[in-house]
Parts: structure tokens; sequence; C-alpha cells
């Protein structure tokens, strides 16, 4: 899903209005964020970098919030928006339409498995799938074709604690 860009609107003000203080504290916030670099953004791609599951933009802000972060909702789906034109996160859709967020291992093409239980999300590689797509691609007269595949589901331990409670 690398490269696979989220459709947000964007509301970005015109000039970069950043104050000495921000570029003052973002020397000392971490890695760069594409965009205007700011202390709140380096937060959000901080807090990215400490989870291994998919996370909605509220989660990430719950967050932020709980561990003292001053940063505002706005921020953290701008934030969110350029790491995806970027391609340094996958974004996916979950089963209610929300959008969720990762940074992933793998900067190869791949597919995911995610448990809708408890958010675990395993990267898994689809030769099959691949010659499909290339196939039903090629019948149709179709070229430079791009798919994304999401499979939503219950993990292991989601299942077996469900099994096991009634």
């Amino acid at each position: 899903m690398a490269g696979q860009k989220a459709q947000w609107a964007r509301n970005e003000p015109e000039g970069d209005g950043a104050s000495e203080v921000e570029e003052a504290a973002v020397a000392t916030a971490g890695p760069p964020v594409h965009g205007r670099s700011t202390r709140q953004r380096a937060a959000v791609a901080a807090a990215l970098d400490e989870v291994d599951e998919f996370r909605s933009a509220q989660e990430l802000h719950d967050m932020l919030k709980h561990r003292g972060d001053s940063v505002g909702l706005t921020t953290v789906y701008r934030t969110l928006q350029s790491l995806a034109d970027a391609g340094e996160v996958d974004v996916l859709r979950t089963t209610e339409g929300e959008a969720v967020y990762r940074r992933c291992n793998s900067e190869e093409h791949h597919h995911h498995l995610v448990c809708r239980a408890c958010g675990k999300a395993v990267e898994v590689e689809g030769p099959a799938v691949e010659k499909w797509a290339d196939a039903i691609a090629a019948e149709h007269g179709f070229v430079d074709v791009a798919h994304t595949i999401e499979i939503f589901g219950t993990c292991g331990d989601c299942a077996a604690a469900k099994t096991s409670q009634g």
C-alpha cells in the first residue's frame, strides 16, 4: 500500500506561518515529517513509531493527550495525510469505513490481515493475488494497474478468548 493516498480535505493556510519558537522546538522534536515541520507533527510521527497496529486519527490523538502532548486533532489528521502522501504510512479503511494508519515493516507491495477485535495486523505477500490481478488486467486491456487488499477477520488469540468465554 506504500504510495496509496488517503483522500482528506485539505485546508492548509497560505505561507508557512511557523514562529521562531516552533522552529526551535522542531530542532529537537525527532524525525522530519513532510510538509511544515513542527513539534506537534513530530509527536504524531513518533506515536506511529510506537504502535504495531493500525490506529485511527482519534486513537492517536487520544494517545498523545494521555502522554501530555498538546496536539490538535486537525494537526493529527493533516500529519497523517502528509505521511500517507509521502508513502511513509499505510492507510486502510475498516469495515465501518474509518481510515486507520500504520507504519509498515515492509516497503515492498504487500497486503494485510487485520483482526476486527484487537486490531492486530499481519503483513502478507500474495503471489497468487498478484498473478490474478495481472491476468484480469491483461484480459481487459488494462496496463499499469495497482491494487490494495486487506482481509479482515478474527485473530487466533481473540478467537480463543471468545471460545473460552462462552
